[in-house]
């Protein structure tokens, strides 16, 4: 074991740690020389130092060959080898390497932060406390045949240094790793190099460390004279990428296409993108009106949302388009609207724009939670078919009052957070999942009611400092389309075998989900779409005609009457036209998934205006966050350059940046492989949401998917970028680097997928977290209302251990833990979670839970409750329930086990970690075991409580020894720790 030396005296300095490129580990091509140094039989080593940054009078290096002794100090004196540089070359022997630091021979030193440096054999190069492998004082390219200059850019790889290996055509490779580049500027490495009588040569690149681009596999052809290398495209003769650059001059075109539409006192603008030599950064929005004047608003999107304004008052919209350098568009035409009687509407609410690591999560289906108001129930056209009347259980029966009365319910479980299912008005045969809207600006009546709106529900939720997450859909609507966008003309043959499904015409009536329509005098009305004659205007082919097929009832099927994206119902320009073929494939986002979810044309401008412009509303009332439904069918550059953008700037608009960090946007990437990336997909994986795009595509959003496709399918796993974000360095936290952040968090869905055994998912979840942006911010759950895990189509029913296993995991590990609905007593185990209309809900997975909470509930605090009585007593007596409550007080307590970065270094255990967060007078470090024993070495000296028991630990070696507490049991190890939290239960004792 090798001893590291230091000198009592010494003055440590910042370590440094090394940056992990995203190309991948590769040899260069079979012809090049072979990947591996100067062997370790090689009996010297010749150490360059780098000392510009120092400017040291003269610089000494003091050593200790690997077995062998410690030189004297300050060690020998280096000689100059070139500009910046200084080198030593030490005979080692046998040794395989040694250890080393530098000082300037009066008591100025650099070891390494502490840690002296490691150094193999061969030539090593030290510079800024990064170790590699290069002659930086090698040729330089001042003979007299040809030369090339290559420029290459590790802009988004983060290598700290680059090699050139390299071979002229007919001539010898170089060495490994070749010669040292250059910096030339931000984001460019540089070296000339000579090549003799010939005029090209092959090349590689890599970082001195064994981080190899060698164009995937094939090397680089480059010629004489100036090369830039940039993301594996070779631009020969090219200009000097770092001479000045010429300023930008240029504006942007005029936007075009500007519309405004008023609802009460508010109106919503919308435009299509201008476009720029580079790139339009904002827009300028100008109102004018007869009594505020002129005002000028910074705009991020091509939608704005104008609320607050005066009644029965005619204002005036221009648009102009901003470039980087703050060169400005014309203005565009004036687009003018009046505004109508301003409506009565509560006051809308204040996000709570705290850090949403801090609140555990519990989902609901809205309809299928608490029936606070009967008036608004409603069982749809499939309500006896599907077997509910018989039940008593329309599939409409939860509410917004229903949650507002069981808050307490949730808050005494110890959730801080309510993710709530879509909330626009639905439209379908079985709607109310809330997956199928129809109109995107309205709240469904059927979840509304006198005093508990959805504005009030959101109120009555920050009242008791618990947020809501709405959950939000942007890839689709339902069948009907979207009301205000485009909704079908007609669908098909109305006749009398199918009279008792589709209803007559009835003009003037509007479906709005709860009014039943009263010429059929049971249902919610479908005559807007279906017709016995073909009607002026129709697009669909093949009208009326019978497709020769029957349906289950025998009734004959024709032509138009199901909406299909193939039939002409939809206009290109809003809606795909294609099913969908490949999950892996480009068509996954650019088709229909089922003829329920009409799938939008995301990259239209109109239709993103659409949507950004009614979820607007839904931020303005101040939710706390969005769920995104199906983000993995809208490509990343439509979400990082329209979607994502909006919310950010909406929620700083309104509430404020401090909000806009905190707003939670987490989605939906259905990932249902046990893999680290999806099939191999990059396109098709949840991490690759996080983070924001690193090159430049098309200003054609729909050319800008498909380039973003082939171009990061082509760079492919090995190749994309990673992060240390949810990692603790050694013991320490180190502050995350969010600056290349999406703005989209995900769902979990690796460890969702093997959540079958906790160990499993904890496996699984830890081999992803260095592709993820942060992963600290992943939301955790068993299963949920679409799976459970290994794609289950039934509620988890691993039994009463294994939960208590897994909820003692999430609750403790890296990420959010969320709960879905009545899991906390293992509410419908083992059920069918859907079946559709084809049998009762009761036998489902999505059964009314609102039995189990009858009775009166108050929570004192989150995990706490001050009273109970009736059945929802029984369920709050429940040993999951008992559980669920501890767990959150101990991790609303420990500030590590909330936002920590995380650690396994030192720790033996099959679910064992450690944790620690640092910020301001905060400093919060856990040990963490489940289940299983553990042993943790190298940590911090001093009193550890554990949270579950009160033991407490002195430590004075940097070691911990916990016995194994069993299954659905754990440790936490406090340093400096508040003791013991809660009491004993049937798992955490």
């Amino acid at each position: 074991m090798r001893r590291r030396h230091r000198h009592r005296l010494l003055r440590p300095l910042v370590a440094f740690a090394a940056v992990t490129g995203i190309f991948a580990t590769a040899t260069p091509n079979a012809d090049s020389t072979p990947l591996e140094g100067t062997s370790a039989a090689s009996a010297t080593t010749t150490v360059f130092y780098y000392t510009k940054t120092k400017n040291w009078p003269a610089t000494y290096l003091h050593y200790a060959p690997d077995g062998g002794s410690w030189t004297t100090a300050p060690g020998v004196r280096m000689e100059t080898a070139c500009t910046d540089w200084v080198k030593e070359t030490i005979d080692l022997g046998s040794a395989a390497g040694l250890q080393a630091t530098f000082n300037n021979g009066s008591g100025t030193w650099d070891n390494n932060g502490g840690t002296n440096y490691a150094l193999g054999t061969g030539t090593v190069t030290v510079k800024d406390g990064v170790v590699a492998h290069s002659d930086p004082c090698a040729d330089t390219g001042t003979g007299t045949g040809n030369q090339a200059t290559v420029y290459y850019s590790t802009a988004t790889s983060g290598w700290s240094t680059a090699n050139l290996h390299y071979a002229p055509t007919g001539g010898s490779w170089t060495t490994v790793p070749g010669v040292g580049m250059e910096s030339a500027c931000t984001g460019w490495w540089k070296r000339t190099v000579d090549l003799g009588t010939a005029t090209t040569l092959k090349a590689a690149f890599n970082n001195g460390n064994g981080v190899w681009d060698n164009n995937n596999g094939s090397d680089y052809a480059l010629g004489s004279g100036t090369t830039t290398v940039k993301d594996r495209t070779v631009t020969a003769g090219a200009a000097d990428p770092c001479a000045a650059q010429a300023p930008d001059t240029q504006a942007p075109t005029t936007p075009t296409g500007v519309t405004a539409s008023a609802t009460g006192t508010s109106v919503v603008v919308s435009w299509k993108p201008a476009t720029d030599d580079t790139a339009v950064t904002k827009y300028q929005l100008t109102r004018t009106g007869a009594t505020e004047g002129t005002v000028v608003t910074d705009v991020g999107s091509t939608v704005w949302s104008d609320t607050g304004l005066a009644e029965k008052t005619t204002y005036t919209y221009t648009v102009k388009a901003v470039d980087a350098a703050g060169n400005t568009s014309p203005a565009s035409s004036a687009a003018p609207v009046t505004t109508g009687e301003k409506a009565p509407a509560p006051a809308a609410g204040t996000p709570l724009g705290t850090d949403p690591r801090k609140d555990p999560i519990y989902f609901v289906l809205t309809a299928r939670f608490y029936d606070g108001d009967t008036s608004n129930d409603r069982g749809g056209s499939q309500d006896v078919t599907s077997g509910n009347a018989a039940n008593n259980d329309p599939m409409f029966r939860g509410d917004f009052k229903g949650l507002v009365d069981k808050l307490d319910y949730i808050k005494a479980l110890g959730f801080s957070a309510v993710w709530i299912t879509p909330v626009v008005l639905n439209r379908s045969d079985y709607d109310y999942h809330g997956y199928h809207g129809y109109d995107f600006y309205k709240v469904d009546p059927r979840l509304e009611s006198a005093g508990a709106s959805y504005q009030d529900l959101i109120n009555a939720a920050h009242a008791k400092g618990m947020k809501i997450y709405q959950d939000v859909v942007y890839n689709h609507s339902s069948r009907w389309g979207a009301k205000g966008l485009f909704t079908p003309t007609v669908y098909g043959v109305r006749d009398t075998q199918w009279s008792w499904y589709y209803d007559e015409k009835n003009a003037g009536f509007d479906y709005d989900g709860l009014t039943v329509e009263p010429k059929s005098g049971k249902s919610y009305y479908n005559g807007d779409l279906w017709s016995t004659a073909e009607p002026s205007g129709n697009t669909c082919l093949n009208w009326g005609k019978p497709t020769g097929g029957k349906s289950p009832e025998g009734y004959t099927l024709y032509n138009c009457q199901w909406p299909s994206p193939t039939s002409g119902m939809f206009p290109k320009a809003y809606y795909h036209q294609c099913w969908i073929g490949n999950w892996e494939g480009e068509d996954s986002r650019s088709c229909w998934l089922h003829e329920d979810l009409a799938d939008f044309n995301t990259e239209n401008a109109t239709v993103q205006n659409y949507l950004i412009g009614a979820y607007d509303k839904y931020i303005d009332m101040g939710v706390d966050g969005f769920r995104v439904d199906t983000a993995v069918h809208i490509p990343r550059v439509t979400w990082n350059r329209r979607f994502l953008p909006a919310i950010h700037d909406r929620v700083t608009q309104r509430f404020g940046a401090d909000a806009a960090k905190n707003f939670f946007v987490f989605g939906e990437v259905g990932a249902f492989v046990n893999d680290k990336w999806n099939r191999g997909s990059v396109n098709h994986s949840a991490q690759f949401f996080t983070w924001k795009e690193r090159k430049e595509y098309s200003a054609d959003d729909e050319k800008a998917a498909i380039e973003q496709y082939d171009y990061e399918e082509q760079l492919g796993t090995g190749n994309q970028p990673t992060s240390a974000n949810a990692f603790l360095n050694g013991n320490s936290y180190h502050t995350p680097d969010r600056s290349q952040f999406s703005g989209m968090n995900i769902i979990d869905m690796r460890m969702h997928m093997n959540f079958g055994d906790a160990q499993n998912a904890y496996n699984n979840g830890k081999d992803s977290d260095d592709s993820v942006n942060d992963a600290t911010y992943n939301v955790v759950y068993v299963d949920s209302h679409d799976y459970g895990p290994n794609k289950s189509s039934t509620r988890y029913s691993g039994g009463t251990d294994a939960w208590a296993e897994n909820m003692a995991l999430m609750w403790t590990f890296r990420g959010i833990p969320t709960l879905y609905y009545g899991s906390e007593i293992e509410f419908q185990k083992g059920k069918q979670i859907d079946c559709g209309p084809t049998c009762p809900l009761a036998g489902t997975g999505r059964a009314y839970y609102g039995d189990h909470l009858a009775g009166g509930v108050t929570a004192s605090d989150f995990g706490t409750v001050a009273s109970a009585s009736g059945e929802v007593a029984t369920t709050l007596a429940q040993p999951l329930v008992k559980h669920l409550q501890r767990l959150n007080r101990i991790r609303r307590a420990i500030p590590a086990l909330q936002s920590g970065q995380y650690s396994t270094d030192g720790i033996t255990g099959s679910m064992a970690f450690k944790r620690r967060y640092t910020s301001g007078s905060t400093d919060s470090f856990a040990l963490v075991t489940v289940t299983g024993g553990a042993t943790y070495t190298g940590i911090p000296n001093g009193t550890y409580t554990d949270a579950v028991t009160g033991d407490v630990k002195t430590v004075s070696g940097g070691t911990l020894s916990v016995a194994a507490p069993g299954k659905g049991n754990l440790r936490v190890y406090v340093l400096n720790g508040p003791g013991k939290i809660g009491a004993d239960g049937p798992y955490l004792k």
